[in-house]
């Protein structure tokens, strides 16, 4: 077992890709804070406690876990989490942030309510996480710490509040990994394809239909979302990103689904254009002489004016 005498939190972890990586991670040995606090896909409060159903269920199987109901969007809550690890297993070695909620809406018909609670969500509640364990982390010289992305980052139609959160979740975690490697202390990205409750349901695939007839998703790409795997093919990825194997892999990200796993060339140079006389200064005329053969060549509006008929 690659885990045996590590500890650590799994945020969102009672449903879905969650689930899968908090069973996975306890059969791999570790302690586990199972933390979900019972909430519905928009965040609507629940009766519901999935939280303890997995950890009966990693206790069925001979593993360690104790369940958490807080929400990761408050600063004061995820600091009790964290120190209820380390009250119940000594230390903190991994926190795995996929605690997640939506609010789909085109952008001007998102409410202010919409964006903020899906920013302090995911965002604010990665960083709330990621904040109080790494002070943890730090005296323990080492941590591992694995945030919960999405290929949305890349712009998502109907989820400007997603896809900014999940953005800037890339950010935070290659900032992590620069300010924390020197401590032992790992952070890099997930970005999954599974079906959850979060990504296939009725709506959504009605969404994905409206799309494909107006050419924004070719059949291809319908099929494959159509065909979504399960949460357990992301699960591994995450349990090796937290094994002490993986301490050189730091400031990455990673998309995972069935039989696909696939890094991201992100934040690099792709194309130049330079001047060097008239002080290295561009004109707006020269600029629209010479970007779209240069800088923009072969690289197509992503959303073009639709014509008139």
């Amino acid at each position: 077992m690659r885990l045996e005498g590590r500890a650590g939190i799994v945020t969102g972890s009672g449903r879905g890709i969650g689930r899968a990586v908090a069973e996975l991670l306890a059969k791999e040995g570790a302690s586990v804070v199972v933390n979900d606090p019972g909430v519905g896909r928009n965040g609507e409060t629940t009766e519901e406690r999935p939280a303890d159903e997995v950890v009966d269920a990693i206790r069925s199987a001979g593993g360690k876990a104790i369940a958490n109901y807080s929400s990761v969007a408050e600063y004061d809550s995820a600091g009790r989490m964290v120190r209820e690890c380390t009250d119940a297993f000594g230390k903190i070695d991994f926190v795995v942030n996929v605690a997640g909620m939506l609010r789909e809406r085109m952008i001007w018909n998102m409410t202010e309510e919409d964006f903020d609670q899906v920013i302090n969500v995911h965002l604010k509640g990665h960083w709330n996480m990621c904040h109080h364990a790494i002070k943890v982390m730090r005296g323990q010289r080492y941590g591992r710490i694995v945030n919960f992305s999405s290929d949305a980052f890349k712009g998502s139609v109907g989820q400007c509040n997603y896809a900014a959160a999940k953005a800037g979740i890339i950010g935070l975690t290659r900032t992590i990994a620069r300010e924390c490697g020197r401590y032992g202390i790992t952070a890099n990205a997930m970005c999954p394809m599974a079906a959850t409750r979060m990504t296939v349901n009725d709506a959504v695939i009605a969404g994905w239909k409206r799309r494909l007839e107006r050419g924004l998703l070719t059949q291809a790409q319908y099929e494959a979302r159509m065909a979504m795997p399960g949460p357990e093919f992301v699960a591994p990825m995450v349990g090796y990103l937290c094994t002490e194997e993986s301490g050189d892999i730091n400031g990455q990200i990673f998309h995972a689904e069935r039989s696909l796993i696939h890094t991201y060339y992100y934040g690099e140079e792709a194309r130049s254009i330079y001047k060097y006389d008239d002080g290295g200064m561009f004109t707006v005329d020269e600029l629209v002489e010479t970007v779209p053969g240069s800088l923009m060549a072969g690289i197509p509006n992503i959303a073009p004016k639709e014509t008139e008929e």
